[in-house]
């Protein structure tokens, strides 16, 4: 019998209807514990944990012990960037189904496990490609030095090249069907907007709403 690839199992983890709550609950980048997971997909809590142990054994989640509390969260970015891409095939959303402010907010700004997602993502990440701050080659990014400057004014850290993870990445944006940046970059970028307070979260949401200066600093950014 021929072995099944890899990619088989795992994609039998995200299949289930469980398991992909439970996955897409986590895609804000906090951590949940096992009754918090169990209540969002709609299931028992010893339901909850048996899904929870494949995940792990999986490798698509990790977890934390904090005294006699268990925390749950994605392993790691490639989770999150991998699950974003997997949304891109399901049926695009379509104006016309738009069902209320949450739903709007979702599609404008939110969050993808630690960096930005949504219809100002892909803006900015347009702008800033245009502005010559970021080379596309073919899907690779690239910051140039003038990207390093205009970066550095805007208060937004740049990549540290001594660590392992990607300095910028582009990311399939699920609501858009275009790239928004993601990678070091990507995470440093959300990290000084909310820092600035341009965008604050919607408690208990993945959505992002931008404040007023947040408005302003936007139209600036995007002139």
């Amino acid at each position: 019998m021929t072995a099944l690839p890899p990619i088989a199992s795992i994609a039998r983890l995200i299949g289930d209807p469980t398991r992909a709550r439970m996955l897409s609950a986590l895609m804000d980048g906090r951590s949940r514990t096992a009754g918090e997971l169990a209540r969002v997909a709609s299931v028992t809590p010893q339901t909850g944990s048996a899904h929870l142990a494949k995940l792990i054994d999986g490798g698509l989640l990790a977890i934390q012990k904090q005294g006699r509390h268990h925390y749950h969260r994605l392993a790691n970015a490639d989770v999150a960037h991998a699950l974003e891409a997997l949304l891109t095939l399901s049926p695009p959303p379509h104006p016309v189904r738009r069902l209320g402010p949450a739903d709007a907010g979702l599609r404008r700004a939110r969050v993808c496990y630690d960096h930005l997602a949504g219809e100002i993502a892909v803006q900015l990440t347009q702008q800033w490609r245009d502005q010559g701050w970021i080379l596309d080659d073919a899907g690779a990014l690239q910051l140039t030095p003038a990207g390093r400057e205009g970066f550095r004014a805007l208060g937004i850290a740049l990549p540290d090249p001594a660590l392992r993870r990607p300095a910028l990445r582009a990311c399939m944006d699920w609501s858009e069907r275009r790239f928004h940046l993601a990678g070091q970059l990507g995470m440093a970028v959300l990290q000084a907007m909310r820092d600035q307070d341009l965008l604050r979260p919607l408690p208990g949401s993945r959505v992002l709403l931008p404040t007023a200066q947040g408005e302003a600093v936007l139209a600036r950014w995007l002139r």
